[in-house]
């Protein structure tokens, strides 16, 4: 029996952070499939299991967590790995992980979703400009606060580089990023992230791709 069940799908962002902290835990953990875009995450069933309707749920024992920012922290913890060693950098780590959920992550799901999976009657032109738009500009932050420095918090890798992680490693066409969108900082980055003993890709971490007819 498993120590650790993650209820997730594969092209979640938000389900990824969680996944790929329990690989680079070495965690003893099992995916449990989320089938979200045939509308498990509105039934009674899993909205039972968790109010909010969202993915992803981890489960340790009898322990229940339904936000991966509190995945992130609370597998720190057990693990001892990618935490903070000073109060300052617990501070850093926490304000990151706000930002991401808040400006990074939040943007460039919406938008990617928007792209790919939404109906065609809810698609906006104008929706996915303005969604693109704060994507890129979050990029820009997030560039820009790697000109100088190899991790995200601290001199070393910590959760808020995984939190960080959510939606950058999924494929650049999914976004329909163009050439000219590329951050240089950003991508040595995610090369060092890719470094990361335990470190693997969302579709190969997590059950759900490729979708039923999709073209890989």
């Amino acid at each position: 029996m498993t120590d650790f069940k993650l209820h997730c799908f594969a092209q979640s962002g938000h389900s990824y952070k969680a996944a790929l902290m329990l690989s680079l835990c070495e965690a003893d953990w099992e995916p449990v499939f989320v089938d979200f875009f045939n509308g498990e995450a509105r039934s009674p069933e899993y909205q039972a299991m968790n109010s909010m309707g969202e993915a992803p749920v981890l489960f340790h024992g009898d322990k229940k967590f339904i936000q991966s920012g509190v995945m992130l922290d609370y597998l720190s913890k057990q693990f001892g790995k990618l935490g903070a060693d000073t109060e300052d950098e617990r501070l850093e780590i926490l304000r990151w992980t706000l930002w991401e959920n808040h400006k990074l992550n939040s943007f460039q799901g919406i938008y990617r979703f928007m792209l790919n999976w939404a109906p065609e009657a809810a698609r906006s032109e104008d929706v996915n400009k303005f969604m693109r738009g704060r994507a890129l500009g979050a990029m820009k932050v997030l560039d820009q606060h790697l000109a100088n420095r190899e991790w995200i918090a601290a001199d070393r890798p910590t959760t808020a580089d995984v939190a960080c992680a959510g939606y950058l490693f999924y494929p650049r066409d999914e976004f329909q990023w163009t050439d000219a969108e590329r951050f240089t900082h950003i991508e040595a980055w995610q090369t060092r992230m890719q470094a990361l003993p335990g470190w693997k890709h969302p579709y190969d971490l997590m059950p759900g791709h490729p979708m039923p007819g999709a073209t890989v």
